[in-house]
Parts: structure tokens; sequence; C-alpha cells
């Protein structure tokens, strides 16, 4: 539950219980307040009927026996209110317990007005009659008052049981009264201490993990919360962050470490050119020396590896021409001749519009270097190796023939699917070789070519074998860095 959700649903609720004890208190009060006016109006009207009956007597006296007639108007007033007791009397009449009391009450009134009313409308009468109803009427009123009286008494002794109750009651609805506000007040304060610690409790751990974290405690985690409020999703979402901040700094750990291995490596790179670098000038110092003494094929086999071993330091991380790539497999060839004689032949046919389509470095020789071990060394004489490039509209065909061994189907397919498998072994490496074996030249062309490339042997046991490159024309310029081989 969320904290909105919380808040909406339990502070209402408070102030609900609150409502409700206060309505319960009102509301009990209401009732015996209602039942106390109702017991005190009676009695007051039946002390009005006295009090105007006694004023109807005072007034009728001094109109009738002292024949003041400045007093009627005021006799006329009370015979009025009287008359309106007697109404409210009559009506109270219903819902009393003592309902006889009640109707001779009324009756008496009713014939006290009927003296009243008989004084005052016969004048005619004799002051014998007048002063006998009269006498009459006050009696009358003596009895109202009498029984007025009576009444209050009857009300008194009636109320009395109920006039206890309601103190008990009252005494009850008090008592329960305190019980629900304590009762309110502990709700308040549980429902208070559960808001508050379901809130501030999680954020102070979160802060405590916060602070072992900033103390480089990273595998300090956020306490689970599975509430589903929103300290929840916050403890949940701190943890996933933890969790992201240490993914990258592993990373971050794993590329320094690459890093640190990258610089060793091009430190071992450079400490291990300088053994090649001094075997190249030495091969010159060679080379130059057979030339002055005489011995001109020596020099110029010597400069043939001088070349050979100036081309595989300088270039073989960058894009070259096929130019480069011919005279580079001539230097090659020129040392095998040499080795060799006249057991090998080296042809080539060239089309010069084509020696500038870029390859990567190294791509001819490991090719010629292939068949010249596996197809051609064993061979007495007539060995051929046949280099052959031409341009054909989009494309470039380079052909690599051999006259030699050959081989059967099945080592023609796996060589033509060696690229996709692991290049660090070359595939039918033997000892003499560069090392970069025919899958290793077929998964750097089709990188290079992003796969434009297409690539072929035809073979059969002893029936030599043709190597096949169709091309994408790519052509290379000196000056533009074509990218890393």
């Amino acid at each position: 539950m969320s904290i909105h959700k919380k808040m909406f649903i339990f502070i209402p609720l408070l102030a609900l219980l609150l409502s409700f004890v206060s309505y319960f208190i009102f509301n009990s009060s209401r009732n015996v307040q209602e039942t106390y006016s109702v017991m005190m109006d009676r009695l007051l009207l039946y002390k009005q009927v006295s009090r105007e009956s006694k004023e109807v007597m005072r007034y009728l006296n001094r109109y009738v026996i002292q024949l003041d007639a400045e007093s009627y108007p005021e006799l006329e007033r009370h015979v009025k209110g009287l008359r309106e007791l007697r109404r409210n009397i009559g009506e109270m009449e219903k819902n009393v317990s003592n309902t006889l009391q009640v109707e001779n009450y009324v009756n008496m009134m009713d014939t006290f007005l009927d003296q009243t009313w008989e004084l005052l409308t016969s004048m005619e009468l004799d002051s014998k009659t007048k002063a006998v109803a009269y006498l009459q009427a006050e009696q009358t009123s003596r009895y109202i008052a009498e029984d007025g009286q009576a009444l209050v008494d009857l009300e008194l002794e009636h109320y009395r049981p109920l006039y206890e109750d309601i103190m008990g009651s009252n005494k009850r609805i008090n008592r329960i009264g305190v019980y629900l506000v304590f009762t309110v007040a502990i709700l308040s304060v549980v429902i208070s201490l559960w808001l508050s610690s379901s809130i501030s409790g999680p954020i102070r751990r979160l802060v405590l993990t916060a602070k072992q974290i900033s103390k480089g405690k990273w595998d300090t985690k956020a306490p689970n919360m599975h509430t589903g409020d929103e300290i929840g999703i916050l403890c949940q979402t701190f943890n996933q962050m933890l969790d992201n901040i240490r993914d990258l700094m592993e990373k971050n750990v794993k590329s320094m470490e690459k890093d640190r291995l990258v610089k060793e490596l091009e430190l071992k790179t450079l400490q291990s050119q300088i053994n090649p670098h001094f075997l190249f000038n030495t091969l010159n110092a060679v080379a130059k020396l057979a030339y002055l003494e005489g011995a001109e094929k020596t020099s110029d086999l010597t400069v043939s590896v001088s070349r050979l071993l100036r081309y595989n330091l300088q270039k073989l991380n960058h894009p070259v021409t096929l130019r480069e790539e011919v005279e580079h497999a001539g230097e090659y060839m020129a040392i095998q001749k040499a080795r060799f004689r006249e057991r090998i032949r080296f042809e080539t046919e060239i089309d010069e519009g084509a020696l500038d389509q870029a390859v990567p470095c190294l791509t001819l020789q490991p090719i010629l270097e292939n068949a010249l071990i596996h197809g051609v060394e064993n061979m007495e004489e007539g060995a051929l190796l046949m280099l052959r490039i031409a341009s054909s509209g989009s494309r470039v065909l380079i052909e690599i023939k051999d006259n030699g061994a050959g081989m059967d189907a099945k080592t023609r397919t796996k060589l033509l699917h060696s690229w996709t498998e692991e290049v660090s072994a070359p595939f039918h490496s033997k000892a003499g070789s560069t090392g970069l074996g025919t899958a290793n030249v077929f998964k750097r062309l089709h990188l290079f070519f992003d796969g434009g490339e297409q690539i072929d042997i035809e073979s059969s046991l002893g029936g030599g074998t043709t190597v096949r490159f169709q091309l994408p024309v790519r052509t290379h310029s000196p000056g533009r860095e074509e990218g890393h081989v």
C-alpha cells in the first residue's frame, strides 16, 4: 500500500472515530436534556395555570366586585392566557401517564373559564348572585391551584426514578465517553507510530546504507521492503543502482586491466621488433658485402630476404595494393627458386589495370607458400606455380594454381570452411611456414570486404589445386587510411 493511500485511509479514519465519539456524547446529552425539558415544561405549565387563575380572580374582583372598568383589558388578557394554557394542557394530556388527574384538571379549568365568562356576560344579575358566582369561581381557582400542586407532586414522583435513571445514564455516558476518548487517543498514537515507523524506519535504514556506501563498503545493500509503497520501490531502485554501479566498476576494472595488458603487449611488441630490425640491418650489410665480393646471386638473395622482412615489419596492419602483393610474392618466389632451383617454375599473368586493387597485407604469399609446401614441394621436376590477376567489370579475379598433389573433396571442403573456426592455429602448418595459413587469409578477406568476396578451391588428388578469389573493386589511395587489417 502506498504512503498516499495510508495517509488517505488512516487519517480520515481517526477523524471519523473522533466524530463518532463526539456524536455519541452529544446525542446522549441531547436525549437527557430533552427528557428533562419535557418534565420542566409540564411543571412550569401547571405553575403558570395556577398563577393565571389567580390573576384572573384578582382582576375579576376589581371588575365585578369593585366595579373598576379599567381593569377589564387586563382581565381579558389573563383570560386569553388561561385559555391558551388550557389548550396546551389538552395537547399534553395524550402523552402523560396520569391521564385521569390531568383530565379532571382540564375540566376544572373549563368550569373556571365558564364561571368567569358568566360573570363577565351577565351584568344584570344582582349583587348577591354575583357574589355567589364569584365565590364559586374563587373556589374553583383554589381547586385548580391545589390540583396543579398535586399534579406537580405526581410529575415529580413519576420522574424521580426516571431522573435517577437519567443521572445514572449520564454517568455511564460520561464514563463511556472517557473510555472512548482514551481509546481513540491510544489508537491515534498507535496509528501515528505505525505510519511514522513505516515511513521513517526504512528511510533511516536507507540513510545508514548510503553512509556505509560513502565509506567504500560496496557490498552493503538497502533493506528489501515488499510493502509495495514508495519506500519499498525506493529501496529496490537503490539496490538496482548499487548493482549497476558495481557492474560498471567491474567493467571499468576489467577495462583498465585490458588497457594495462595492451600496453604491456605494445611494449613487448616494440621489444620484439628490436631483433627483426637488427636482422634486417644485418641482412643489408651481408648483401652489400656479397656484392663487393662478387657474389651477385648471394647478394640478390639476401636483398630479397631483406625486402621480405621489411614488408612484413612495416605493412602487416595496413591495406596494400595488389601491385605490392605481387612484388612481395616475387621476392618470396625468388628465395624459393634459390632453394629449389630448376625444380620449380613460377609464372605470372598480370592485368596491369587490376593492380591498384586494395587487399589486406600478406594475401598472396601465404597461398603461394601453402601451394609450395603442400602441393609441389615433393616433386622432383616439372613443378609449376602460376599467379593470374585479371579485371572483370566490377570485380577483380585472382587465381593461384599449382600442378602438385592436390586434395580430396573432404579436405577441400574443410579448407573452404576453416576460416569460420579459430585461425590462431594455421591449417596444415609445417615447419618453415610463416604461420599465416589459408584460413587466416580467408578470414581477413571476409572482414576486409564485408562478406562481398567469393572464394573457391578447385582440386583433385594428383590433379593440382587452384585457389580462386573474386574481389569487389576497391582501390587504395596511399594518402588515405583504409582502416586496420
